[in-house]
């Protein structure tokens, strides 16, 4: 690291004041967590309104749920979350029957402020999330949660929850973020009557009762989190306290990092992903993101790309190999160049037929009556934008050659979800990932025509949507020759139609010192602080 770089780095970690010497020595002792990535929480209410993936990390540490999903072993030797065992975590125990789920709490667990957990706040919890609307409100739906008649106290610590319909999801989406238990006397104390679920006391200020507490947050700069000593719902923490910051700079991150003076390093360039990996210095878990993809996202009402011959022209116009190669280094699994859109097993996310070819993109504009030049603008999120910028760049330079003339459009990542949901923008490059690892649960999300969240093409085609509710009504069935016939067909579909055109499916990169351990991968694609702990090397 030169004098630069190193000024650079030390100004950025000292910018709320904290010398930089005893940083580094907090982040040095063995209960201390000193975690760095390009961007923090914007929300630490998963409720809230356009929450960011860091403000999931802070809902996942802050708050407990009914129940959480198992860790498995991989063949690799890492370690991962396992999402056919759901495991307790508030809820001790639970009965399933015909009609719904009987939980039993944990007559122990408190809320941070000392509170008794009850059955009362899971209602009120769930109740919220099913209400308040946009994405904590359709995420519940993705598991058939849908009214608050469904959540019933039956004492203090046994509530139910009550069956919609028969869905194989339903107890999985128990075990994601969005439906956890928030303390419902201290929110309710801080709401108003425009904000009867105290959405904005929650924005800033936990209501939990999960491992860790936030002690400190300055937004764009620092989280400090606290563990809560009274926390029932598993072992106790190894690690007390875990300090996140903000580095904007990716070279400063990896210098950072590769010098020690962090613990645990998000967010960086695959290059030096793969450059670290070859170095040996420091561990790089390396996990392909379950039920994820990046993809180029095409707006179906806005002109020309209503029209799927438009669509199909830019998947062939899209640079993918150099894309791999330029600015993912090996550090993912191309989506593209199969044999056929239709599938030929189950694997998913899986590759399209599309490979880059300018003169067919040309022929297909041409038949479209576009064959002078058009323009658009590609949208992309800065808070992605270590990939999302270069891979914008690249498809800027190749769309040029087919008479498309693109703009960049660079929106903050603290804006992204909520421009995403005005579905204004055009032409975006985006990723994402299912949390419940299920083809058809991706498309629910990302291709439904009732979905109004992550479908930002605002695609509707009731034969696809037939598809996807054929399929999770086989799943609950168990009708497995229904569930595959139905999973095809909707991907090929979708793949034919082009209004989201697949890139990769990328790995989730996390840059580790040798003396932390305990990682475990999340679907969520963040920390878990509960099982991190530092040892001696």
């Amino acid at each position: 690291m030169d004098r630069r770089t190193f000024l650079a780095s030390a100004t950025a970690l000292t910018a709320s004041g904290l010398p930089w010497s005893r940083l580094h020595a907090q982040g040095a002792r063995q209960d201390t967590l000193l975690l760095i990535s390009e961007n923090g929480p914007n929300n630490l209410d998963i409720h809230g309104v356009g929450t960011n993936r860091p403000g999931y990390e802070a809902a996942w540490n802050c708050y407990d749920r009914l129940v959480t999903y198992g860790i498995r072993t991989l063949p690799d030797g890492s370690r991962s979350y396992d999402k056919t065992v759901i495991a307790p975590e508030l809820a001790e125990s639970w009965t399933v029957d015909a009609e719904g789920v009987t939980f039993r709490l944990r007559k122990d667990a408190r809320f941070h402020d000392g509170t008794p957990v009850t059955a009362a706040d899971v209602k009120w919890s769930f109740d919220r999330a099913v209400t308040v609307g946009g994405f904590p409100t359709t995420q519940m739906a993705a598991g058939s949660l849908t009214k608050p008649e469904q959540f019933t106290v039956i004492d203090d610590h046994t509530v139910r929850v009550a069956f919609l319909r028969p869905d194989a999801l339903t107890l999985p989406d128990l075990a994601v973020i969005v439906p956890a238990v928030f303390n419902s006397a201290l929110v309710k104390k801080n709401a108003t009557e425009k904000d009867p679920w105290g959405l904005e006391y929650t924005k800033n200020n936990v209501a939990g009762g999960g491992a860790f507490k936030v002690a400190k947050w300055t937004p764009g700069t620092e989280v400090v989190y606290a563990r809560y000593d009274d926390w029932k719902s598993g072992p106790l923490p190894g690690l007390k306290r875990v300090i996140w910051r903000t580095i904007p700079s990716a070279g400063n991150r990896r210098a950072l990092i590769e010098r020690g003076d962090a613990d645990v390093s998000f967010d960086l360039p695959a290059k030096d992903f793969a450059e670290m990996k070859r170095a040996g210095k420091v561990a790089v878990a390396s996990t392909p993101v379950s039920n994820g993809m990046w993809s180029i996202e095409l707006n179906v009402t806005k002109p020309p790309f209503d029209d799927a011959r438009v669509r199909r022209a830019i998947a062939y116009a899209v640079p993918y190999q150099k894309i791999m190669d330029a600015v993912l280094f090996g550090e993912a699994k191309p989506l593209f160049g199969a044999a056929s859109n239709t599938s030929d097993d189950m694997t998913w996310p899986r590759a399209t037929a599309y490979t880059t070819d300018l003169d067919k993109a040309r022929a297909l504009l041409a038949e479209a009556g576009l064959a002078d030049r058009f323009e658009t603008r590609i949208s992309f999120d800065l808070g992605q934008g270590i990939v999302g910028e270069p891979i914008a760049v690249l498809l800027q330079e190749s769309l040029a050659q087919v008479g498309i003339r693109a703009a960049l459009d660079k929106v903050p990542g603290a804006n992204w979800r909520g421009e995403m949901s005005k579905k204004s923008m055009p032409f975006l490059i985006n990723f994402f990932s299912g949390w419940l690892d299920y083809p058809e649960y991706f498309f629910f999300w990302a291709y439904h025509g009732q979905n109004a969240v992550f479908n930002t093409m605002a695609y509707k085609n009731p034969a696809l949507d037939a598809e996807i509710d054929a399929a999770r009504a086989a799943a609950a069935s168990g009708d497995k020759a229904a569930y595959e016939g139905a999973v095809k067909r909707m991907i090929a579909l979708a793949y034919d139609e082009a209004p989201r055109i697949p890139l990769f499916q990328p790995y989730l990169n996390v840059a580790l010192q040798k003396s932390v351990g305990g990682y475990n991968y999340w679907f969520h694609r963040q920390l878990d602080y509960r099982s991190l702990v530092k040892t001696a090397v």
